[in-house]
Parts: C-alpha cells; sequence; structure tokens
C-alpha cells in the first residue's frame, strides 16, 4: 500500500493510459475510417468476407480487389441482395477513396447485412498497403 501510496502518480499515469488504449474496443468503435486493408485481408482469408466495389465502371475497370463483386453505388439497393446471398458473412465494401464505400455500408446494413464494413481509404488505400489489384 506504501508503494500506491508514495507513486500515486505513476499508478495515474499507469490507469488513464491503460483507460484510453482499451476505450476503442469497448466502445465498439472502429474509427471513421473504417476497417484496414490489412483487417480486410484478415476477414477475407479468416471468415470468408465478401467484397464489393461499389464505384462505377471504369472506375472497377481500372483496378479491383481480387475476386471482387461489382455493384455500382447507384444500384447498391435494387442489386446487393441478389448478389450476395449469405447476410450472415462479413460485407466489405471499396471505392476507390472510401467515401461512397461509408456511404454504402448504411444501405447495406438497412438491407439486413449487419456485418457490412467500408475498407478505410478504398483502393488507394488498398494499393498503398501494397495488396494484389486485378484488372477487367
Amino acid at each position: 500500500m506504501n508503494f500506491v501510496i508514495d507513486n500515486w502518480m505513476l499508478v495515474l499515469v499507469a490507469l488513464v493510459s491503460g483507460s484510453l488504449l482499451l476505450w476503442p474496443m469497448l466502445s465498439g468503435a472502429t474509427g471513421a475510417s473504417g476497417l484496414t486493408p490489412a483487417g480486410a485481408v484478415q476477414l477475407i482469408n479468416r471468415e470468408k468476407a465478401v467484397v464489393v466495389d461499389v464505384g462505377e465502371d471504369a472506375e472497377f475497370a481500372a483496378g479491383h480487389v481480387v475476386g471482387a463483386r461489382h455493384i455500382p453505388f447507384g444500384q447498391l439497393e435494387d442489386k446487393l441482395a441478389t448478389q450476395v446471398k449469405n447476410k450472415g458473412v462479413p460485407l466489405l465494401l471499396i471505392c476507390p477513396t472510401g467515401a461512397r464505400a461509408n456511404r454504402a455500408v448504411a444501405i447495406a446494413k438497412k438491407l439486413g447485412f449487419d456485418k457490412a464494413q467500408a475498407v478505410a481509404g478504398g483502393m488507394k488505400g488498398w494499393r498503398a498497403a501494397e495488396l494484389p489489384v486485378e484488372k477487367s
């Protein structure tokens, strides 16, 4: 007990830093930017996540995640349920920069895809992480 009293400032710093490290996990926050490309790869490999590119036709043709399905953002609400049958698997949404993918998450969740997430930074972030890209 003397240690705690004598070193109260060290104990306080340890408690504050520990709580700050645990806060994102306890609050369930993934951050405003979404799922990192590395986290996306883990979901693809471990949980058979489905990747849907919500970019336009030309953007998809310029390069996309290997094996990604293509549903342009404007058609997402009409086509998502028919293109992705299993609503229980993680759904990863991606576009060139991540902006449309973040909006697409709300649409996907409205359609019952509770595990929908946007890939942070979109294809730009995917390429920056030097992950494989295919062109069509």
